[in-house]
């Protein structure tokens, strides 16, 4: 099953509960415009290089379009499908006015300068400035993009239109990004976990948790669950994880991935795989790496309680199935790694209105909206008889339904 097809299993899946229809099922999944450009630029050896670059807009009903720019070598067309979509419903979701777009470039910026990566990202612009824009579609960091590349969307952008400083979120403070907007992602993973760990009656405080994936993500989220008590007895990135089941010393580690660049070859714990991660003796389980990391091959293996998702799109399908089979309570995508873009919506507006606001009070906001909108879905889950999943998605299809409807087909 490819990506395309296993977000829109999910989404089916709510759409049939609530027997909405082929036709609306259709008129909702099909994205709303598709773009493909050609990216080519001199390298600092003077090869001319040609990358693929890809901007995909799914769903504008609510709102401009929101979603990031992701540099990685396998991105594809399908997958920015399949997360423009998910864009779509996480905004539904967390009821902030947007819809749903992703896209970047096909390219590996570990093995690009830093010149040929600021090149790349201003022609990429270049070819796709006529479709984004502040009331439009505005991108936001991912995999492999940062403030500074967010920074340069912003300059290039504006060279065409003027000063935009809202055309794009995730910028550095000073080029109008907004204070929490580095941690957000994470702290609204924390404020998840908070709200279903109380209605399991278990604290955060003492809780084991295992985090796979050690980027921006997983390394607040960790920090974040430390200064709460939590206990990390796992992490990993692309090259490796540590283990120690009394806990590792996170601040150490966010220390060590600093001065080295990866968790491995850390001294407070054991060296474990990708997948150790994964089948760790825990209650709390947090993908939080790219996604189709759970599958039909490994989620037999899978010892936590919980798994509270804080990547987009890491559970397949058929996992998705064997999890809840298990009894495995899962907390998706759509809800639980909401807090990037309900704050990246806060940037926005502050960008918009010319102000800018303290971290207390994004934070405050961002806890606001990520109980709102967890409490909703819990209540659907209750009442309906569904996983959380599906009661996201049951808020979210709803969401977006009613507002294609009310402007007119």
């Amino acid at each position: 099953m490819n990506a395309v097809d296993g977000t829109n299993y999910y989404f089916r899946k709510a759409a049939r509960v609530m027997d909405v229809g082929t036709p609306i099922e259709t008129l909702l999944a099909t994205p709303l415009r598709e773009v493909k450009v050609q990216v080519s630029i001199e390298m600092d050896s003077g090869e001319i290089r040609t990358f693929l670059g890809y901007r995909i807009q799914h769903d504008n009903s609510r709102g401009p379009m929101k979603g990031g720019l992701r540099y990685h070598p396998a991105l594809d067309q399908d997958e920015c499908v399949s997360l423009a979509s998910l864009m779509t419903w996480k905004t539904a979701v967390v009821n902030v006015p947007y819809g749903g777009a992703k896209g970047g470039v096909a390219c590996d910026p570990a093995q690009m300068s830093l010149k040929e990566v600021e090149r790349l990202t201003r022609k990429f612009v270049d070819q796709i400035q006529d479709v984004i824009g502040p009331t439009r579609d505005i991108p936001a960091p991912d995999v492999n993009t940062n403030p500074q590349v967010m920074a340069w969307v912003m300059d290039q952008y504006s060279r065409y239109h003027g000063h935009s400083p809202a055309v794009v979120t995730g910028k550095p403070l000073e080029l109008y990004g907004s204070k929490g907007r580095e941690a957000a992602t994470g702290r609204g993973l924390l404020y998840v976990c908070r709200e279903i760990l109380r209605d399991l009656g278990m604290p955060v405080k003492g809780t084991r948790f295992a985090i796979q994936g050690f980027g921006n993500v997983g390394s607040h989220i960790a920090q974040l669950i430390w200064g709460d008590g939590g206990v990390v007895v796992a992490a990993s990135d692309v090259l490796g994880g540590m283990y120690n089941p009394t806990g590792l010393d996170v601040p150490s580690l966010f220390e060590h991935v600093k001065r080295t660049g990866t968790v491995t070859g850390f001294s407070g714990g054991t060296p474990c795989r990708n997948e150790d991660v994964l089948a760790a003796d825990c209650e709390v389980l947090i993908p939080a790496a790219l996604g189709h990391v759970l599958t039909r091959d490994n989620a037999n293996s899978v010892r936590a309680r919980l798994v509270v998702e804080g990547a987009n799109g890491p559970t397949q399908p058929e996992a998705d199935d064997i999890l809840e089979k298990r009894g495995i309570f899962v907390v998706p995508d759509i809800l639980a790694s909401a807090g990037g873009v309900t704050v990246s919506y806060l940037e926005w507006v502050q960008n918009l209105q010319h102000v800018s606001w303290e971290e207390d009070r994004v934070n405050a906001e961002l806890e606001k909206t990520m109980k709102e909108a967890y409490d909703r879905v819990a209540q659907i889950a209750r009442s309906r008889k569904v996983s959380m999943r599906t009661a996201a998605y049951i808020l979210a299809i709803g969401r977006v339904g009613k507002a294609t409807v009310l402007r007119g087909i």
